[in-house]
């Protein structure tokens, strides 16, 4: 990246006036007739149409400079940076695994002083020019193994944050701490000497006993979703709480549902109730799914399961402030495909399927149906066997 021509005027005024083009259109339109950077421009057009979603702040901002696709893509929203700020602040943050610096700028806003570090050159660079743009003053900069700076530094933190690289040789995904770069778990010992507060943050794909066995220390684990979709996992460490039990939390940002908070000792203790289709179908939200909380769930709402595998539950009254979709049962469905066409003429319909002898796809497949519409056909197994359920959504 030439930054010359990121500074110059007319590179700027580029970017602004084409934001909602298309930018193979704009390469093959303007090409030889600017005097900057063609190509750098609309990689910044294309990067800010792909972030725009992700960090609506941010890409509106004319000020700030933003990285190829992989950056960007690998960095946390806006929302969910804002979300992990709530609570914490102190005199000083570290975050050791700057990147794009999303997670570094919403983090610092608690803190008097912010120091960000990142090993790759030119996304230090970018990110140190937009980080003083976005926050005058407030941090420093570390280019090079946040962890050996902090090694060597006399310096204390009130919060250590990292979000470790979570991607091998090959591009192949990592879902270990200790295989992730920096080695949190071998680190430890240190990260603790040097500060109050560690919070950390690590892929969906992440099994939350595995979190507790590498880093039995820590106190809570996080599962952050946008939407229904888990984006996150949170791991939380507190100093002046060192006996505090362990405790989960599913948080769903972008939508009503409540949060849902356990510890794993209320879900060994919990029993669940099974029974046969009442008048709805219960389906917890994906982060509740993740944690594994499906007999305590169960029994906080005063839902039966349908079958112990299924993790489905039902009811003859809808619950208050359950983080669940909701499902009416219209009719149970012989699986015959004349039947099921008759159901669906249209031939749309969503197929969800939990603990079923076949998967969506094959059912579509099998019935002639395609995604689309209000109507949902459910497969899953309760006390009766498999079974084919026509369902509306309860919003």
């Amino acid at each position: 990246m030439s930054w010359p021509e990121i500074h110059n005027p007319e590179f700027q005024q580029f970017v602004q006036d084409h934001l909602h083009e298309d930018p193979a259109l704009l390469l093959l339109k303007h090409n030889g007739k600017v005097t900057f950077g063609l190509k750098e421009a609309v990689q910044q057009i294309a990067s800010r149409q792909k972030g725009a979603k992700k960090l609506p702040e941010w890409t509106k901002n004319p000020d700030l400079i933003f990285p190829a696709s992989l950056s960007l893509e690998q960095s946390s929203s806006e929302e969910t940076a804002k979300y992990k700020s709530v609570g914490l602040e102190g005199a000083s943050i570290i975050d050791l695994t700057g990147g794009f610096g999303v997670d570094s700028f919403y983090l610092s806003q608690g803190f008097d002083k912010a120091i960000y570090c990142e090993q790759q050159p030119e996304l230090f660079q970018l990110t140190k020019h937009n980080l003083e743009k976005l926050a005058p003053e407030k941090f420093e900069f570390i280019q090079g193994d946040g962890l050996e700076f902090m090694a060597q530094s006399n310096l204390h933190f009130d919060l250590i944050y990292a979000d470790p690289a979570r991607r091998g040789k090959g591009n192949q995904k990592l879902y270990k701490i200790q295989d992730c770069e920096p080695n949190l778990v071998s680190s430890w010992e240190l990260l603790k000497s040097k500060a109050g507060k560690i919070l950390l943050k690590h892929s969906p794909m992440l099994d939350i006993s595995q979190a507790w066995e590498e880093l039995p220390e820590i106190q809570k684990i996080t599962i952050l979703s946008v939407k229904n979709e888990v984006k996150e996992l949170l791991l939380f460490w507190d100093k002046n709480n060192p006996n505090q039990p362990r405790e989960i939390t599913i948080q769903d940002l972008g939508s009503d549902n409540p949060a849902f908070t356990f510890s794993p000792e209320e879900e060994e203790r919990a029993v669940s109730q099974i029974a046969d289709v009442e008048k709805y179908i219960i389906e917890p939200i994906s982060g509740i799914l993740k944690s594994g909380s499906f007999k305590l769930f169960g029994k906080r709402f005063g839902l039966q399961k349908l079958d112990v595998n299924s993790h489905l539950y039902t009811c003859s009254e809808i619950p208050e402030n359950i983080p669940a979709r909701i499902f009416e049962i219209k009719e149970e469905v012989t699986p015959k495909k004349k039947e099921i066409q008759s159901i669906f003429p249209g031939r749309k319909v969503n197929v969800l399927t939990r603990n079923y002898s076949s998967k969506p796809e094959e059912i579509k497949k099998k019935f002639g149906l395609k995604d689309g519409g209000e109507d949902f056909l459910i497969g899953t197994k309760t006390v009766q066997g498999f079974k084919l359920f026509w369902c509306k959504r309860v919003k």
